[in-house]
């Protein structure tokens, strides 16, 4: 009789639980969903849009890119060719070696500012681009200043740049910058 009511409670509390998460997981997934597909096109352009009109700063380098666009194309589709921005499906890890054993992990999440017309092929190649940022990386962390330091500018400025010139090589068009979004390091 005494174990009855216990086992009573804990039945309550797991139906309870699984028709709470349940009505969670069904509004919060569709929600979510829902705004992937219906905002996924639109939240591309308006973000282009925005950093066009909003950042004063950045606008003479996109200009400069712009006009190299211009002169392929021939026709001033200026809105068709914008800025989009191609985001990973997860992050860059990469170890930081010192005495023949891994001493850090340096946690990367890097975005690319591209032009809009090569979006889709980016989706594509992505196994072979984080391939290549993978290996940059890599050759940036045995050189044993790069990441040791990730809050100096100067190596901040070094990761960005070699990521960049090495990802131009294999997209020669298309890629204007290399984001990194977020950085940290954590010592083993």
């Amino acid at each position: 009789m005494k174990n009855i009511i216990p086992a009573i409670i804990v039945i309550i509390c797991i139906v309870a639980g699984g028709i709470g998460g349940n009505f969670l997981r069904t509004s919060g997934g569709g929600a979510s969903a829902g705004a992937e597909k219906h905002g996924g096109g639109e939240a591309k352009s308006s973000h282009g849009e925005e950093a066009k009109g909003g950042h004063g700063a950045s606008e003479p380098a996109k200009d400069s890119h712009a006009k190299d666009s211009h002169e392929k194309d021939s026709h001033g589709g200026g809105g068709s060719s914008g800025v989009d921005y191609f985001k990973f499906t997860r992050e860059f890890v990469v170890p930081v070696m010192r005495d023949a054993r891994v001493d850090s992990l340096v946690i990367l999440n890097i975005n690319l500012e591209v032009d809009s017309s090569i979006t889709s092929k980016l989706f594509s190649m992505e196994p072979k681009i984080r391939d290549n940022i993978m290996t940059t990386l890599i050759g940036l962390s045995n050189d044993g200043q790069t990441l040791e330091a990730i809050s100096n500018i100067d190596n901040y400025e070094s990761i960005r740049a070699s990521v960049l010139m090495n990802l131009q090589k294999i997209i020669p068009t298309g890629i204007e910058n290399v984001l990194i979004v977020d950085m940290a390091k954590q010592e083993l």
